[in-house]
């Protein structure tokens, strides 16, 4: 890591519940490798935009991708983008309405988009693969040069970002503990569920080792 810390600005710094904070770098580097993720906000021709997209991280850099032919890829060259993943741990059931809440991990990252070109991307797509599943792109037949050309990928580096989180009960207001109400959390998690094989698989073929590693949250 080239710093423990993420760097703090206008942008990045919390302000509404700070003790929830964290420009730890390890700490966000923990909620990104967590999840695949992510949703890319920029803006084209002075309207607002936001784009789910998968993701994934190489030491100090994020990486996303999509389709070469997309609007949004073609806009944001160069351009400042905002990038949030999360995930949501909870729901905090309080004895108000008011103070019904999430446990969440959240970390925001801000940049400049930058285009990957085609000897970059051809590695960092095999790293994209490996990143979600390892041990799958040597399965795989090549990418043709079409299929490279298709595809986009853009980075920034993980330096303006901050990370939020919230866990535990709710915190209600003193007089409503004497209140006979309950209150407390709703655990949530991803679950992964058995792989389901394509029916047209070759007869014979076993689900790959690979396959029953996948692991997210």
């Amino acid at each position: 890591m080239s710093e423990d810390k993420l760097e703090i600005t206008g942008k990045t710094k919390i302000v509404r519940t700070p003790q929830r904070a964290s420009y730890s770098r390890e700490e966000a580097y923990k909620i990104i490798d967590s999840t695949p993720m992510c949703h890319v906000s920029y803006v084209i021709d002075g309207e607002p935009y936001i784009t789910p997209t998968l993701q994934w991280r190489s030491e100090d850099n994020f990486f996303w991708h999509g389709s070469s032919a997309s609007r949004f890829l073609k806009s944001i060259e160069g351009a400042p983008v905002a990038i949030n993943v999360m995930l949501l741990d909870g729901l905090v059931l309080a004895r108000s309405a008011f103070h019904h809440s999430a446990n969440y991990r959240s970390v925001t990252l801000f940049g400049q988009a930058r285009k990957l070109e085609a000897e970059e991307k051809s590695e960092r797509l095999e790293e994209f693969v490996e990143n979600i599943l390892p041990d799958r792109w040597k399965t795989l037949r090549p990418m043709t040069e079409q299929e490279v050309k298709a595809t986009t990928v853009f980075t920034i580096p993980i330096k303006e970002a901050s990370v939020k989180i919230r866990t535990g009960m709710p915190a209600d207001d003193d007089p409503d503990y004497d209140l006979p109400i309950w209150a407390g959390v709703i655990p949530i998690s991803q679950t992964i569920e058995a792989p389901i094989a394509d029916e047209r698989n070759f007869e014979g073929i076993d689900t790959p080792d690979h396959v029953y590693k996948f692991s997210i949250g």
